[in-house]
């Protein structure tokens, strides 16, 4: 089964690092991983997806939890929630008849074309991975020339209570006298 967890995290030099070594060190392996900074610049919300069943949720959710910078893990998956992707891919489109059937694709995708070359196109286009899976079968026959993916990110849909409340700051907080 696929979980997409978050993890709260202090926002400081090497908690994915940290993060991403405990997981791999016990043999866990992330389908998906995306970071950033939330709304409070002491903190980053770490979003990724890992493949098992309910122990190997629980047994990375505990190993997380040891973290001393990670302030709250959540299991998005078990909640009604919205994930995405983002996607640029540069794709062969010459002005000559490709450029108008491509960018027929891009606007039934819901895409955007973000640059223009002689001889191609760079597209972006965001939604969940079926729908960027799907986009990139269609633009095969043309010539994916590069390709690159964020990892996904999610978010708990709103009036819906996330099952676990974020904790009050602990002293492991980092001080705002940095």
């Amino acid at each position: 089964m696929r979980h997409v967890l978050s993890a709260l995290v202090q926002n400081v030099p090497g908690v994915l690092s940290h993060v991403s070594g405990m997981l791999a060190s016990r043999g866990y392996n992330i389908d998906s991983l995306a970071v950033g900074e939330t709304e409070d610049p002491h903190l980053s919300r770490m979003t990724f997806v890992v493949v098992g069943d309910e122990r190997v949720l629980d047994q990375v959710r505990r190993q997380l939890e040891k973290i001393v910078t990670v302030v709250h893990v959540d299991d998005i998956s078990s909640q009604e929630y919205v994930e995405r992707d983002l996607m640029l891919l540069k794709v062969s489109a010459t002005p000559d008849g490709q450029r108008s059937e491509v960018r027929e694709l891009v606007d039934i995708f819901r895409g955007r074309i973000v640059d223009v070359g002689p001889d191609e196109l760079m597209i972006e286009i965001a939604g969940r991975e079926g729908k960027i899976q799907a986009f990139i079968e269609r633009m095969r026959p043309y010539g994916i020339l590069e390709l690159v993916r964020t990892g996904r990110i999610a978010m708990v849909r709103g009036g819906v209570s996330p099952k676990n409340s974020i904790p009050e700051p602990s002293n492991n907080e980092p001080s705002s006298e940095n």
